[in-house]
């Protein structure tokens, strides 16, 4: 009886080099600043339509209260309005007066919404 071996060819480990010529390099550098350009140029649109028009914002109308020693945005917001809630006085003041940290000086000016001065 005869048998036939086959054994394995080694396979000639010939490895391909990935080389990217200089087109391959424009057209993958334009692939990846496409969308990243895209968005910069898309938030620049939308942002800027919506802060340019200000036919929406609605007009204040403030007075304006001197701060006197011992004076704290919640005694300022009894006084102004005893009857609302004294933390939405504060945070109306606070907004209007761009205050952060609730600190007073003496004899600064507060603005205060002129709802609550009538």
């Amino acid at each position: 009886m005869s048998t036939i071996g086959i054994a394995p060819t080694p396979i000639v480990g010939t490895r391909t080099r990935l080389r990217l010529t200089r087109r391959g390099r424009r057209v993958l550098s334009a692939l990846v600043a496409a969308p990243i350009a895209f968005a910069i140029a898309y938030a620049g649109i939308a942002g800027g339509s919506a802060l340019a028009s200000g036919e929406h914002a609605a007009p204040v109308h403030f007075e304006t209260v001197m701060v006197m020693p011992g004076d704290t945005l919640w005694s300022i917001a009894g006084e102004i309005a005893p009857a609302a809630d004294p933390r939405d006085v504060i945070d109306e003041i606070s907004s209007l007066n761009n205050l952060h940290g609730g600190v007073l000086q003496v004899g600064q000016e507060l603005a205060v919404p002129q709802r609550y001065t009538d």
